[in-house]
């Protein structure tokens, strides 16, 4: 089954076709980043207007790399939540106005449960497993007790952690998108040189990363905007604090569950210095560990097509009076 995915919850416009909800035949991102850069994070308002003028011309290239016409797809997925209301209101009148327009039934995809997808299309992992998603709006940990079924076991209570990201490389100068830029800065720092804070949470399994981000803040405040080798130190110091207590967090979750399977996928996973130590301590303590692809860490159409397969392929689909949600739980 040719599913067409539509992904447009924050600030990337992406269309793809998924056959069978594994084999990718197109993936098309079109960024803002350009767009977003000189204000240092997401403004809804551009991000929708950008939205509009690029929508369509994504999902013609998404069906001309997939080398299909639009009667040849059998199925849309698209996001409906959550993100930016007006941004997600542009992907879902789009794929409402083919569905429609075309007779192709389509359903709604939770944003999350595609970002989880991400990371789990490359096997077949053995359920009960825990995900961790770790993005720009998102740090969540869920239990998967079954294929499609979601138990939150934690969460930030402020910021996210790709959230941090941007925001301390907005502190040191380093522009946006926060992620790349800082994991550029950390190369050939030293991560034990500044001992910025991790939130413990203990016994939860939550998050906070709005206290390390203060500390890089207030650490720049005395000492001055860092240059040169100081300033690798402070990326490499900040990027360390972030990443631990989700390396911590997950383990932690797997060991009081006792699953051997661990997914971890979202923004934050294309870090090299996370990956690295994932790999790591996820074999050291036995564990398989299932990780997104670098393309498909970041917002793409490709995991939405692929959530949505088996909902289509069991025959069902959505009312063409479908709503988009900023806030939404992904639950049972």
């Amino acid at each position: 089954m040719r599913i067409l995915g539509i992904e447009s919850s924050c600030d990337e416009t992406a269309a793809a076709v998924v056959e069978d909800g594994r084999r990718i035949l197109s993936s098309v991102v079109a960024s803002q980043d350009d767009i977003h850069l000189r204000y240092g994070g997401v403004v809804p308002e551009l991000a929708s207007r950008q939205h509009v003028v690029s929508i369509l011309a994504v999902v013609e290239e998404a069906l001309s790399r997939a080398k299909l016409s639009m009667n040849e797809v059998e199925g849309i997925a698209v996001t409906r939540g959550p993100g930016l209301i007006g941004s997600l209101l542009v992907g879902l009148s789009t794929a409402k106005a083919i569905s429609y327009a075309h007779r192709i039934p389509f359903v709604g995809v939770h944003h999350i449960e595609g970002h989880l997808e991400a990371a789990l299309l490359s096997g077949n992992p053995s359920y009960p497993l825990i995900g961790l998603v770790a993005s720009g709006g998102h740090t969540n940990l869920y239990r998967l007790p079954e294929t499609g079924k979601y138990e939150l076991l934690g969460q930030s209570r402020d910021d996210a952690a790709g959230e941090a990201f941007d925001k301390v490389a907005k502190i040191c100068g380093l522009g946006f998108p926060g992620g790349p830029a800082i994991e550029k800065a950390a190369q050939g720092g030293d991560p034990t040189s500044i001992p910025f804070p991790r939130a413990n949470l203990h016994p939860t399994l939550d998050f906070s990363f709005s206290g390390v981000k203060t500390a890089v803040a207030l650490w720049i405040r005395k000492h001055g905007l860092p240059q040169g080798n100081r300033l690798a130190d402070v990326a490499a110091s900040f990027q360390e604090a972030a990443i631990d207590p989700l390396i911590t967090k997950l383990l932690d979750a797997a060991l009081r569950h006792e699953v051997r399977d661990v997914a971890v996928c979202g923004g934050v996973a294309r870090n090299a210095r996370f990956r690295q130590r994932l790999d790591h301590e996820s074999s050291h303590r036995g564990l398989r560990l299932w990780l997104a692809p670098l393309e498909l860490c970041t917002d793409n159409a490709a995991m939405i097509a692929a959530a949505g397969h088996a909902r289509l392929a069991r025959g069902e689909h959505d009312s063409l009076f479908l709503n988009a949600q900023a806030t939404i739980p992904l639950s049972l």
